[in-house]
């Protein structure tokens, strides 16, 4: 076993006793999860100023750093009696082939001032014994050791982890947040998950089942990296109904504006049901045109909880930095743009009376069918195959979109879809970067396999891609049954 010792954030150690012990019990409990989700067994004891946790392995080292309300962890490498010369005789013998040739630091802390030496005397007197070893440098070391004396013990430790900080996930209650899926969404959503809110997520599906498994990808990054002690659910809204009443009613200076105050819309409803008491939204003034400060006046009254926007005066480099610290930046980069719906240049100094009055003029309830239609999916209960098999296959062919038949030529001389052009799978995997990104595919091969791998890449690029389901046999059927022209000749 291998024994951690974990300094409590001091957003937690600053509270009153009463809401101190509510606060670290709930960073025990998500603890607990985090590690019991990864499969280690562990104990923990909660000693108010530290907790100690046993865990099988080091490895776990890397799910406890996840954990809000953790300020860093401390693998303990050395026990000692609370006296300074066994601390000294210890942290020689355990450090001093470590700190060989190399500069180095002791830092010490005691809790309380019941022993008969200060935190200062450590520091000089195992500095002195490992400075026969290497030498003394505070300000850049290459070994910092450490020592903490409490409970009548001094534990010794080299390997220091920061945690996140924060409070502990759930503390302050549950709100919702409007994802997207890019940079911006997901950050704003762990800065809000740092400060003890428990979030739900409601997506707006503006373009598709391709689209939608980026943005489940993504939120299944924040389930399972960072929402232990809770089950988050991902609210799945399509917007095509409500996107073809705003083209009707609205003006089309006006659509980017009113589709956020939708946005909001939605996300209220959904907060109704979940117990929500805020919105959180990923808007950083003046990135677009729905964020300049007079549209974010004008779209914020849509409805009544509050809206928290964390990323406001962040901009798009820090955004992204803290993207990688997340852990969604890659899948974010992945993932296109669909909120440009229109090419009249939009308002950027709406006045609320008017997005009001603009707003008006739609049959809102396409919107309330639209969320009572939605689909929900648990984050943390979906596996691998969820997040691909859903959405890799179609049984349609859209209008507009570009067909790929991936099986050898000769099987494609003998028949092929309308119209079809024939890539060789692995060509196309290499190279379906050169295709246009702004496109719908459809892949084909024989019974849908290949075409599945590949299809699977593209939508990994961001990519609207799909594998016909069945391959040729079924698509064979749809051809028949929609009389598309037949293709059964030779091109």
């Amino acid at each position: 076993m291998v024994q951690f010792l974990v300094g409590i954030s001091p957003d937690i150690t600053i509270k009153s006793t009463r809401t101190r012990q509510r606060f670290q019990a709930r960073l025990v409990r998500n603890m607990r999860d985090a590690l019991q989700s990864a499969g280690y067994a562990s104990q923990i004891d909660d000693r108010w100023g530290r907790l100690f946790v046993d865990v099988p392995e080091v490895a776990a080292r890397d799910r406890m750093a996840a954990v809000f309300g953790v300020h860093s962890l401390l693998e303990i490498e050395a026990r000692a009696p609370a006296e300074l010369s066994e601390i000294v005789r210890v942290g020689d013998t355990v450090f001093g082939e470590r700190v060989h040739g190399r500069a180095f630091a002791v830092r010490a802390r005691r809790d309380g001032n019941s022993y008969p030496f200060r935190s200062r005397d450590i520091e000089v007197q195992l500095g002195a014994a490992l400075d026969r070893y290497g030498h003394v440098n505070l300000d850049q070391p290459d070994v910092t050791v450490y020592v903490e004396v409490r409970d009548g013990e001094a534990f010794l430790f080299a390997n220091r982890t920061p945690g996140p900080g924060g409070l502990p996930l759930g503390v302050e209650g549950r709100a919702v947040a409007l994802l997207s899926g890019g940079y911006d969404s997901p950050v704003a959503a762990w800065m809000m998950l740092r400060r003890g809110i428990a979030l739900d997520y409601v997506f707006c599906n503006l373009a598709g089942e391709a689209y939608e498994r980026s943005v489940v990808a993504v939120a299944k990054v924040l389930a399972d990296t960072w929402s232990f002690g809770d089950s988050p659910r991902l609210h799945i809204v399509d917007y095509e109904a409500p996107l073809d009443e705003l083209r009707r009613a609205v003006d089309e200076r006006y659509w980017q504006l009113i589709l956020k105050r939708l946005m909001y819309r939605t996300a209220g409803a959904i907060a109704r049901v979940t117990k929500g008491h805020a919105i959180v939204t990923g808007e950083s003034v003046g990135q677009v045109s729905s964020q300049t400060l007079l549209n974010l006046r004008a779209i914020e009254d849509a409805w009544p909880l509050p809206l928290f926007r964390p990323l406001l005066g962040l901009d798009k480099n820090e955004i992204i930095a803290r993207a990688r610290r997340v852990g969604t930046a890659i899948l974010s980069s992945q993932i296109r743009e669909f909120c440009q719906l229109g090419r009249a240049r939009p308002i950027t100094n709406a006045t609320p009376g008017a997005a009001r009055a603009q707003e008006a003029r739609m049959d809102l309830t396409v919107l309330d069918r639209a969320v009572e239609d939605r689909k929900v999916l648990d984050l943390r209960g979906l596996d691998a195959r969820d997040l691909v098999a859903p959405y890799l296959f179609t049984t349609d062919v859209v209008d507009g979109a570009m067909v790929l038949d991936c099986r050898p030529v000769e099987q494609y001389r003998e028949w092929h879809y309308p119209g079809a052009e024939r890539r060789d799978a692995p060509e196309l995997a290499a190279h379906f970067r050169r295709l246009d990104k702004t496109r719908t595919y459809v892949l084909y091969c024989g019974f849908g396999v290949q075409s599945a791998h590949v299809a699977e890449l593209m939508q990994q690029a961001g990519y609207e891609a799909y594998s016909f389901a069945g391959g040729v046999p079924h698509l064979r059927r749809y051809v028949e049954r929609h009389r598309v022209e037949s293709s059964a000749s030779a091109s």
